[in-house]
């Protein structure tokens, strides 16, 4: 578990109120119902559900990335700069939105190769964003700077002339990362980040992100329907069902005390690594309706 304290850690950098998130379809969805959540600097948060539970659509509302059918129907969404000012995200134009975007708040995606542009070169990526945020760097200052993220992420920077496809899975992974750290953000949301990455370089990725935070100070939201996966990274986890925060706690009281059924359904769906080969009963989550069943 992820246990580095910073100079700086206690002091909160983002504070989500009663947010609600609506897909205004024919019979109106509602994705996320009412979310209080609060991260500090320097702590990876964990947020855990099944799939459809509605992370993605909570993590895409706190950046300001959702799109139609989907609107924020209530709730607020303050990020708390260094700087001592309290940014209100919700209340943030489109302009001011793409200078908040990368800089305060980046966002690693599920899934590289889409997220990538397949036909720009990974230096051509970089550089457009630092020529968007940062105009008044020449172009040995953006060369250097592309060159030491993708250092700091294990990638050689002789990639830097490589097209995505040109690179594996993990190392695209490592780009995607690099670029969401290329501004020093406060806080980076990982959209499942390790998805359809082997074991081992799932492995190394996890690593490399909790070596990161702990040299730069970044908190991340690190989405994931892996519970145990955020057992190991997190501080603390948040539990989402049908839409709602169920359960929110330190990874190791989690681990040891969880108070919600579902919670616990999650942890018993695992098999343990001790025992007698064979013994384990698989007890598989089904997507529920409400969360009501699990009251």
């Amino acid at each position: 578990m992820s246990q580095q304290a910073h100079p700086d850690s206690g002091s909160a950098v983002l504070t989500v109120e009663d947010l609600s998130v609506l897909y205004e379809v024919e019979q109106p969805v509602a994705a996320v119902q009412n979310v209080n959540l609060t991260l500090h600097r320097g702590e990876i948060l964990g947020l855990a559900g099944e799939s459809g539970c509605g992370k993605t659509t909570l993590a895409y509302a706190i950046n300001r990335l959702h799109r139609p059918p989907a609107r924020i129907s209530s709730g607020r969404v303050t990020f708390h700069d260094r700087s001592g000012d309290d940014i209100d995200i919700l209340a943030l134009r489109e302009s001011q939105l793409r200078v908040f975007r990368w800089d305060k708040m980046s966002m690693v995606f599920q899934g590289a190769m889409n997220a990538l542009n397949p036909v720009t070169t990974v230096q051509a990526q970089l550089k457009d964003t630092l020529r968007t945020h940062r105009p008044g760097m020449s172009r040995a200052q953006i060369r250097q700077r592309s060159q030491e993220v993708l250092e700091r992420v294990g990638v050689d920077p002789r990639r830097l002339g490589s097209y995505p496809h040109e690179l594996s899975g993990g190392m695209r992974q490592r780009v995607m990362i690099a670029m969401a750290m290329l501004l020093e953000p406060q806080i980076m949301i990982m959209d499942e980040p390790t998805t359809a990455l082997d074991v081992v370089v799932q492995r190394e990725i996890l690593q490399e992100i909790v070596r990161l935070r702990d040299e730069l100070g970044f908190a991340v939201v690190f989405i994931t329907h892996d519970l145990p996966l955020l057992l190991e990274i997190s501080d603390r986890i948040a539990v989402m069902l049908a839409g709602e925060i169920v359960e929110l706690d330190s990874a190791e009281h989690l681990y040891q005390h969880a108070q919600h059924p579902y919670t616990r359904k999650l942890l018993g769906s695992f098999p343990s690594l001790s025992g007698e080969r064979g013994a384990f009963i698989r007890t598989g989550v089904e997507t529920v309706p409400s969360v009501k069943e699990y009251s």
